[in-house]
């Protein structure tokens, strides 16, 4: 295993370097493709947040591997290689498996304990899956930081420890006021119909505004959150859809506003919320949860304009008090990291057993082929009797070794005994390497 990753987040970086790295759904792909043509990387994943950036890859050399990924980072995020580079960090091996792992357990995130970034290493995962630039490994690693991090939900209280992104930025703009009491009866605006704005809007919901505006590009994706939230039995809040092109009419009647779309440039500019402001004397609320940002960050000095952006939460959230849940996770992780290295290295000596057994199965059937030459007489009940009782040799002689060899390669430092078994047996480097890639190219491995 040569696991690398190389990336950058708010704990790295400022965001206005985050913002200008963020990566389009497009770039994304492009960025796997560009990795795996790089000669270090065989596998490839991209995780990009609001707030984070990774590239996640299997490689055969890890300097030329860091060197590779971070150009390729800089090259696809638009930021300079010299400006990136002091803002980047590497994992290897272990330490990466333990960084995915804490990063899907939440421990990372900027609101500590937040579930949402499960989603988005499943979204990684499909689009490497997709694009079939992660392998074995990769589909191994993201499929087991899901299971690490629902573990950690499930059996620790570090949903106690923060609250995802929405929930903590309307506490920021209550200004330490209950959230419902500040949200009844309130008019509100929800720009987007991706993840976030859906989390939003259900949030927003609950918390008992009066009606609920969502504004997409593709109506028809904002028609589709509408009917969730009216549905019978869901949330009982009023809501209705429109284009984007009717977003500044709604933000004169609007009291509270999130947005968070994949857009490159701003959605509202901050003549256009001087302009909605005109002639009205409620305040207005603006939550901006985009990465780069959607909301002009000079609206904050607009008068009864109050923001709150990914940079003010970032801030807001590093005085945040963690729960002692937050040891019970990092022992999970420690744990799954330990028995996710186990299983990698017994998975590596797989192939070299598969074609040991295989090569006892080839020499047993040509000394039958042979025994047939030399005794034509024998009838098929003594035929398959004889090769029954020489499996069964062959069979009880490799148990001990091949179960022993599965034991000590799960241990640390145990890569090395899958090349004793080759050099042992002398067996064809081809065959095994022919085992491994019917393993990799397996359709129902690692599906999500």
């Amino acid at each position: 295993m040569s696991l690398l990753v190389v990336g950058l987040s708010h704990r790295s970086a400022p965001v206005s370097v985050l913002e200008r790295a963020s990566l389009d759904s497009d770039t994304r792909s492009k960025l796997l493709h560009d990795t795996l043509a790089a000669e270090p990387a065989v596998e490839a994943a991209v995780l990009a947040t609001c707030n984070r950036i990774e590239l996640y890859a299997d490689v055969d050399k890890f300097h030329a591997g860091v060197a590779e990924l971070s150009t390729l980072l800089a090259q696809h995020s638009g930021v300079g290689l010299e400006e990136l580079t002091p803002y980047l960090y590497v994992h290897y091996e272990d330490r990466a498996v333990h960084h995915l792992f804490s990063v899907a357990c939440g421990l990372d995130s900027m609101v500590v304990g937040e579930g949402q970034i499960l989603g988005q290493i499943k979204d990684a995962l499909a689009r490497g899956q997709e694009l079939h630039t992660a392998g074995r490994l990769l589909n191994d690693l993201f499929q087991q930081a899901l299971r690490v991090g629902k573990r950690a939900h499930s059996e620790t209280g570090i949903d106690r420890a923060g609250q995802s992104l929405v929930t903590f930025g309307l506490q920021q703009l209550a200004a330490g006021a209950d959230v419902s009491a500040w949200a009844e009866g309130k008019r509100a605006l929800v720009i987007g119909a991706g993840s976030m704005s859906s989390l939003a809007a259900a949030t927003l919901a609950r918390a008992g505004v009066a009606e609920i505006v969502i504004a997409n590009r593709t109506v028809e994706r904002a028609e589709r959150l509408v009917q969730i939230l009216t549905e019978p039995g869901g949330t009982g809040v009023a809501a209705r859809a429109v284009a984007m092109a009717s977003v500044g009419d709604e933000l004169t009647r609007a009291d509270v506003v999130v947005s968070c779309t994949g857009a490159t440039g701003l959605v509202l500019t901050g003549v256009a919320v001087e302009s909605a402001m005109a002639g009205r004397t409620a305040p207005l609320a603006l939550l901006d949860l985009a990465m780069p940002r959607d909301i002009d960050a000079a609206v904050h000095r607009l008068a009864d304009v109050r923001l709150v952006d990914i940079e003010s939460l970032a801030e807001a959230s590093a005085d945040a008090p963690m729960a002692a849940d937050v040891d019970q996770v990092r022992g999970i992780v420690a744990d799954e990291v330990a028995a996710f290295g186990a299983a990698q290295r017994a998975a590596h000596i797989t192939p070299t057993v598969v074609a040991l057994r295989t090569m006892a199965a080839d020499v047993v059937a040509g000394e039958m082929a042979r025994l047939e030459g030399r005794l034509p007489g024998l009838d098929e009940k003594q035929r398959a009797e004889i090769t029954q009782t020489v499996r069964r040799v062959v069979d009880k002689l490799l148990h001990a070794p091949t179960v022993r060899v599965k034991q000590l390669a799960a241990e640390p430092g145990g890569a090395g005994y899958a090349d004793a078994l080759r050099t042992l047996f002398d067996l064809d480097p081809e065959t095994v390497a022919s085992v491994s890639r019917a393993d990799m190219n397996d359709p129902n491995r690692g599906r999500v």
